[in-house]
């Protein structure tokens, strides 16, 4: 039937593929549970599936969804619900399917980035009646609302299981208990090569314009343009920047751009010694020294690599989030410059005048050129005397590896769907505390008692100013310390068949619900 009315449909639009929107993806999600791994491929499909209680717009802006309104009394927030909400098996969404979605979050195990970042200071959630959700925190909390973007609504009643969390992980990936309140519903998953979903009848919202989306994982960038130009596709992730300028004069497509808050960083093990990967020292891990890391930072040309690696699709980063977002630092608004020579005094000072060996770990097909910013680094730091290789490798393998503490310095991406400071700090910086939900991707343990006071007292705070600039101080200690060394913050593209039209969003999610019919 659906492909009748495809057919149909396309026939009357002069093309037979008119209601069906083929994507294709720079990295395959590692999940379908929408609680499993906070990583932007399983974000972008899961919040298609399942809609939050709070949406952001392209800009993060919050927005009613689930949730019509809310308001906060004290450390007791009231979140009211829109009546006639059904999930896709056409039963209601009530307070208690959200009572059951949140305290699910901690339930998950194994989660290679826990959601638990989004419900810091959640003591209660209660169910006043089917409409109404009552969540009550240990003290004020102002980000409760905006934490909700990062939670979407799952169904108690399909979640049902054994196990603690009910429907596990496993099942979820084969598509049992995948019953959401989105614009679309789960239809298919074949690993490596194909995601499918259809249209949800039951949506709540806007009807979206496409009767079935397919996605299909194409990690080469130069294959993913390849497939648009023949048509095999009609929206693509983050086209090779060496194409653009041809792309753009292409009178069949459309590309869009999108300033994003991605930042690409180096971590750096602050753990103990020995240090994975790291050889002539001694038995010593360098990267304790504050000398090293910043002689490290001071290596990097950001200028540069942006310039001719990124071809101009990214701005230089001084700190994990742009400025003026949410407390950003207006003291780090400019990277500070190259400078090999006092690199080299600084390794010499801290005890490594011949430097070091070390390996840097990358994804291979995540982020935007990945791979190859991370050879500019390694070159970068083998000319001021470390001598640096890559460990480059397809995503899954390389989070798994960094997840299991195998790198000593790797280089990631961190995109806050909140955009603000808290939720890249806590999730990044802040010391691994796994019962308060916060250092969930802090793979360097680094730690710092000043930033992590700064950090948990913001979030009591209720005026704005005073959260932001505790926010910024924490930033500036950070950055100081040589926490991690920000590299750059990413400028999204999608490149798009002249008949697709969507808008770029800051946080990098292809939300096909967004995605229209262009005339």
């Amino acid at each position: 039937m659906l492909a009748l009315a495809a057919a149909a449909t396309g026939a009357a639009m002069g093309t037979a593929q008119a209601r069906d929107l083929v994507v294709a993806l720079k990295t395959e999600p590692t999940s379908m549970d929408p609680q499993y791994h906070a990583l932007t491929p399983n974000i972008q499909l899961s919040q298609t599936l399942f809609d939050p209680l709070v949406c952001g717009d392209a800009d993060l802006v919050p927005k009613p969804c689930v949730a019509e309104s809310w308001k906060a009394d004290g450390k007791v927030w009231t979140f009211k619900l829109r009546p006639n909400v059904k999930f896709s098996d056409g039963s209601p969404l009530t307070a208690d399917d959200v009572v059951f979605t949140l305290n699910r979050v901690p339930k998950v195990p194994n989660s290679p980035s826990s959601f638990k970042v989004y419900l810091q200071k959640v003591e209660k959630v209660e169910a006043v009646d089917p409409l109404t959700v009552r969540i009550t925190t240990s003290e004020p909390y102002p980000l409760l609302a905006i934490n909700m973007v990062g939670l979407p609504i799952m169904s108690a009643k399909a979640m049902a299981g054994s196990a603690p969390e009910g429907k596990t992980t496993t099942e979820l990936n084969s598509g049992n208990g995948l019953v959401g309140a989105g614009p679309y519903k789960f239809v298919s998953w074949k690993r490596g090569a194909e995601i499918v979903f259809e249209r949800n009848p039951h949506y709540w919202g806007p009807k979206p314009a496409w009767d079935k989306v397919i996605y299909r994982p194409i990690s080469n960038p130069a294959a993913r343009v390849a497939a648009l130009l023949a048509g095999d596709v009609d929206l693509i992730e983050d086209p090779p920047t060496d194409d653009l300028e041809r792309l753009k004069k292409d009178p069949k497509l459309r590309v869009e751009t999108k300033a994003s808050n991605r930042v690409i960083y180096v971590a750096l093990d602050q753990h103990g010694a020995p240090s994975p990967g790291i050889t002539d020292t001694g038995g010593k891990n360098p990267l304790l020294d504050k000398r090293v890391r910043e002689a490290l930072s001071l290596a990097i040309d950001r200028e540069a690599l942006v310039a001719r690696v990124m071809g101009g699709v990214a701005t230089p980063a001084a700190q994990l989030l742009p400025y003026p977002m949410f407390g950003a630092s207006d003291k780090l608004t400019k990277a500070a410059k190259a400078d090999p020579d006092k690199a080299k005094a600084l390794l010499k000072e801290a005890g490594y005048p011949n430097g070091f060996t070390m390996v840097l770990g990358t994804p291979n097909g995540r982020y935007i050129n990945d791979s190859k910013v991370a050879q500019t680094i390694a070159a970068m730091w083998t000319r001021v005397g470390v001598k640096t290789s890559i460990d480059a490798n397809a995503p899954a393998v390389f989070f798994k590896n960094r997840d299991s503490y195998a790198y000593s310095a790797y280089m990631a991406g961190w995109g806050t769907a909140t955009g603000e400071m808290s939720n890249t700090l806590n999730s990044l910086l802040v010391t691994p505390d796994k019962d308060r939900g916060v250092g969930t991707t802090n793979r360097s343990r680094y730690s710092n008692p000043e930033m992590d006071k700064l950090v948990e007292s913001s979030a009591a705070m209720m005026n704005d100013g005073a959260r932001a600039a505790a926010l910024a101080r924490a930033s500036e200690i950070a950055m100081a310390d040589f926490a991690m060394l920000p590299i750059h913050f990413e400028h999204s593209v999608w490149a798009m068949k002249k008949n697709v039209r969507f808008q770029g969003r800051a946080d990098q999610q292809t939300m096909v619900q967004y995605a229209t019919q262009a005339n």
